[in-house]
């Protein structure tokens, strides 16, 4: 079995306490890092203040909530930050390593007030603020905002902007930007422009600060699709470096026409592959700017690569009966787990998140890891996540969630999906004439 992607420290606790405005990305930042951290092992679950407030007091407040001078509206907003933290300290008494805690904290009094209750508890406390002067895409974020709050669920799209922004200028009115010497800060300024950094401790802090050195909140989508079937895929072989099959060779002629009717004009796409040569041929005709990743090469199937699954089973039925019992950790002789897997994908997905639009073209396995990643997959089910040929899969990061879409080619292919503890046996395709464009 595969070792553990990272070692935590038992006693490391980390609280990881959003601050800034309203539509200022700090949800979209918090689920970044609970979905990174969890992609990586470590035990993170993020606390939104926002949930117990709609649990214990208006589901749909107006702005007046917010206003500072409504003391209702703030003895409302103080206890649900109270719930929040008391959950999340239970939590952490339980196992717990890294706890975020998704609110505004826009004044020095509560972010004091917080830095208390953590220290009685024994947690470390990490600030993290994004500041946004820029105007585009504070307008964008309100409009993300409005479509996807649960505050504005059902309501008119141009009522719930109108009062958003009032909202805003509730939290306006009484914010404090974070300086205060005495406290661990990371503070984003625009987008990640320009990063401030203050007091930070250990090694599970400095790795959190990289990761959001790497982000940004600028709208984007990224385009991920396997290779076109290959002559391996038709012959039931898993690894190898085989070439594409005729159908495989007829979806990447199809391909350009598919992705360029995502593509909206003026807009920039970057397409990444492994250097394996089925990936290389399935992005040849597509017309951008290309870069090979070794790191994006399949799993690497030791012993067994080139081997059909009727085939393992047979030469080494030990392991293949464990490999299907813990999927996820189970190494191949001579070869990688996708707890490997995730480990290599690690530099690739920090320099993702540094992109805008990306198509990345590569193979079944390390496309399920980095599917896993954006959609907050758990371990034990990543392994088993369909990934059809021929198909684009359209990924598109949002502040309460990822939206996806497939986008099949219609072009028929083999099935590599195997689900657990299913059979060896592999079906030969059936002969189906497809044309080419």
């Amino acid at each position: 079995m595969a070792p553990p992607s990272y070692v935590v420290s038992m006693d490391s606790r980390v609280c990881v306490c959003m601050v800034g405005l309203p539509a200022r990305g700090k949800t979209y930042i918090a689920q970044k890092i609970c979905r990174y951290l969890k992609w990586l092992s470590i035990p993170t679950e993020v606390f939104n203040v926002g949930n117990y407030r709609r649990t214990h007091h208006d589901a749909h407040p107006t702005a007046s909530f917010f206003d500072p001078k409504n003391s209702a509206g703030e003895k409302a907003r103080r206890e649900a930050a109270m719930a929040a933290v008391k959950d999340m300290v239970n939590w952490f008494n339980k196992g717990g390593v890294v706890g975020i805690l998704d609110a505004t904290n826009t004044t020095r009094e509560r972010r004091q007030w917080i830095a208390r209750l953590c220290n009685e508890a024994n947690v470390q406390l990490m600030f993290v603020e994004s500041v946004c002067e820029d105007e585009d895409l504070i307008i964008q974020n309100i409009m993300d905002v409005k479509l996807s709050s649960p505050d504005y669920s059902g309501q008119d799209p141009e009522e719930a902007a109108r009062d958003f922004r009032e909202r805003i200028k509730m939290y306006e009115a009484v914010y404090e930007s974070i300086d205060e010497k005495d406290l661990t800060y990371v503070k984003l300024v625009n987008v990640g422009s320009q990063v401030v950094i203050n007091m930070i401790k250990d090694y599970l802090q400095s790795r959190i600060v990289y990761y959001l050195m790497n982000l940004h909140i600028k709208p984007r989508s990224i385009y991920l699709s396997r290779h076109g079937e290959s002559q391996f895929n038709l012959e039931g072989k898993i690894g190898g470096d085989a070439p594409l099959s005729e159908r495989g060779m007829i979806y990447a002629q199809r391909l350009p026409n598919i992705i360029s009717s995502q593509i909206q004009p003026g807009e920039k796409l970057t397409v990444w592959t492994s250097t394996l040569r089925r990936t290389i041929q399935t992005a040849e005709g597509l017309p951008y700017r290309k870069l090979q990743w070794k790191a994006l090469d399949e799993l690497d199937a030791g012993v067994c690569d080139g081997l059909t699954y009727e085939e393992i089973e047979d030469k080494y039925p030990e392991d293949f009966a464990a490999r299907d019992g813990d999927k996820y950790n189970y190494r191949y002789r001579g070869g990688e787990s996708y707890r490997d897997v995730v480990v290599r994908l690690e530099p690739v997905m920090m320099e993702l998140e540094r992109q805008e639009n990306v198509f990345i073209v590569c193979h079944q396995a390390i496309l399920r890891c980095i599917y896993g990643y954006f959609l907050n997959i758990p371990q034990e089910e990543l392994p088993f996540v369909d990934m059809p040929l021929h198909t684009v899969i359209k990924l598109t990061p949002k502040a309460y969630r990822c939206v996806e879409e497939r986008i099949s080619a219609n072009i028929p292919a083999v099935s590599t999906h195997r689900a657990k503890g299913a059979p060896a046996t592999f079906d030969k395709p059936v002969e189906c004439e497809v044309k080419a464009n």
